[in-house]
Order: structure tokens, then sequence, then C-alpha cells
């Protein structure tokens, strides 16, 4: 399976932005589908987290009521709606399969990781 995010850009902080995670090259499915980012001269942090019947989400404290993570069963698309941006949201932004192995809020228990899509947020 092979991940691709997309949907970033420059944004004014308070703005809005949705990005989108496609999946192609095997089965849209998975047990939970992952959001991380990485801003310069930061580790990798967790965002968000779904998993494939939607009915379980997890989102970094500093995220909750801003970012809403949701997926389509039918391409296996997952989504990251990001509103009300502050300049500290600014990263590269992944996305990414949990392995079935380890711990859904840590980024070494993802696989599949694609190529990430730059978010900037100015104040």
């Amino acid at each position: 399976v092979q991940l691709q995010a997309s949907g970033g850009g420059l944004v004014q902080a308070g703005g809005s932005m949705r990005l989108s995670c496609a999946t192609s090259g095997g089965p849209a499915s998975y047990y939970y589908m992952g959001w991380f980012r990485q801003a310069p001269g930061k580790e990798r942090e967790f965002v968000a987290t779904i998993n494939w019947r939607g009915s379980s989400t997890y989102y970094k404290d500093s995220v909750k009521g801003r970012f809403t993570i949701s997926r389509s069963v039918a391409s296996g698309t997952v989504y990251l709606q990001m509103n009300k941006l502050k300049p500290e949201d600014t990263a590269i932004y992944y996305c990414a399969q949990y392995n079935e192995r380890g711990d859904i809020f840590t980024a070494t228990d993802y696989e599949n990781w694609g190529c990430g899509t730059l978010v900037t947020v100015s104040s």
C-alpha cells in the first residue's frame, strides 16, 4: 500500500485547510491510519488517528477541538480538517498506516509512510 498526502500550502493564522491521504497499490483497509507532523528541528509527532470503521479517533491535545480526522470507506482516503490554524501548526504533515503491533500514538509503530505535505501558517 502506498500513501500520498496532499492539500498543504500557506494559510494565515485562524484559517482552515484540509489534508488528504490517498491510498493506492493495495486493499484500502487498515486498522488505524494516522497523521503525524514534523516541524523544522523537531521530532515527528502524533497528530491524530482513526480506525477503519471511523468509530475511534484520537488527537494530540493541542489540536483537539480544531482538527478533525475522517475517512472515506469507499476509497480508503483519510482526511484531516484543520481549523483555527496557529503558527505552531507549521510542519510537514505525513500520513501512515498503523502496523497493528505497537502503540497507535507512536510514529515508530506506523509504516507505509507517504511523502508529506507542507503546511505553513503565517502570523
